[in-house]
């Protein structure tokens, strides 16, 4: 291959890749340092009742939530003069959800995503079904996209629920949709976070300690409290990368 980077021993490259590790986890700092700014972002009110279509009929901003106090809402590109219509939707959008990871995590954080589009549902159900995806989808009847800045262009708007009352919290897009569809990125967006003992977070937000709600995503509901033996088999894995972090340093 031409131009190609200079080719050095192991110890060599084990060094080069040390510098740069360096630079990667102060980028990592900065990104969690941002998520904690944004979980200190003001909140905007939601005072209209914008109403969507679902599988079982018309349905408010507040039905999308499910339930749950946080909610993602992906504006999709899926409607007559898009291109790829009617088989597909924008090819930008359907990569992005090619990435959307099992949605089961994200629930178990007390988070909602669904996408949103102007297709009607027999066609949102027909390409689901020929692409495989399982979040939640719905048509937009109103004016939500214009009034939320996804009229025109992709977009990731999140939104809080308290009681019946619901905020903007956050929006991402441009290239900030790239990041987006596994689990960190999307509770990253959100109010609440990753919702661990770790984070900068204002006082009496719900902490718990990294990896010990993991699970598998069919055994969430079975499993309501933490697996004894997984608290084990976790911190084992803790104390194992503090002390690989304490040999690195000089």
């Amino acid at each position: 291959m031409q131009n190609s980077p200079p080719i050095v021993s192991r110890l060599d490259w084990e060094a080069a890749r040390e510098q740069l590790l360096t630079k990667e986890k102060a980028v990592f700092r900065a990104r969690d340092a941002l998520a904690a700014e944004r979980r200190r972002m003001p909140w905007m009110a939601i005072e209209k009742a914008y109403e969507f279509v679902g599988p079982t009929g018309k349905a408010s901003l507040l039905d999308l939530f499910e339930g749950r106090r946080q909610l993602i809402v992906y504006r999709a590109f899926f409607e007559p003069g898009v291109f790829g219509w009617p088989d597909h939707a924008c090819r930008g959008c359907s990569l992005g959800a090619d990435q959307v990871s099992n949605l089961a995590h994200l629930n178990a954080r007390d988070t909602t995503l669904a996408y949103v589009s102007r297709a009607s549902q027999a066609d949102i159900a027909r390409l689901k079904a020929r692409m495989g995806r399982k979040m939640p989808w719905y048509t937009i009847t109103d004016s939500f996209d214009a009034d939320f800045g996804v009229d025109e262009w992709h977009g990731h708007n999140v939104f809080f629920r308290d009681g019946d009352r619901v905020f903007r919290t956050y929006f991402i897009n441009s290239r900030g949709d790239e990041a987006m569809g596994t689990v960190w990125s999307y509770l990253d967006a959100t109010p609440l976070g990753r919702q661990e003992v770790w984070e900068d977070s204002p006082e009496g937000y719900p902490r718990t300690p990294p990896y010990k709600w993991w699970n598998w995503h069919d055994n969430y509901d079975a499993e309501t409290s933490v697996d004894p033996q997984w608290v084990k088999v976790s911190d084992a894995g803790e104390a194992a990368f503090r002390n690989l972090e304490a040999d690195a340093k000089p």
